[in-house]
């Protein structure tokens, strides 16, 4: 009996986890070094999902609100602009809906130089 409970216990823990979308890759990848600023930032993620939310911040500056444009729909891709503010280390925050509707969000930083 308590082989099944712990076996229930342990579907229930796993599967909202399994409906949350992950980020398949960025463009630049977390941690890249690069010549120079990209024109836009990619995001690919393993299901669908809203961004609600995308903040870049340059070095030790404030945050700016990266524009999603037309992008509000459901998607597994984005494609975002990103203001060239020269060289140092760009922090790029985004934040979305999966969707099951939880929040998710995640982080990736490049360096320009």
């Amino acid at each position: 009996m308590k082989a099944i409970l712990r076996a229930a216990m342990l579907v229930l823990a796993v599967t909202p986890a399994l409906a949350h979308s992950t980020v398949d890759t960025t463009s630049p990848e977390d941690g890249a070094v690069l010549a120079e600023t990209p024109p836009q930032i990619v995001l690919t993620f393993a299901k669908s999902i809203r961004l609600t939310r995308v903040l870049m911040t340059h070095d030790d500056e404030d945050p700016i609100d990266l524009d999603l444009g037309e992008q509000t729909a459901f998607a597994t891709r984005f494609e975002l602009p990103v203001e060239d503010m020269g060289n140092g280390l760009y922090q790029i925050e985004w934040r979305g809906l999966s969707s099951d509707g939880h929040t998710m969000r995640d982080a990736f930083a490049f360096r320009v130089q």
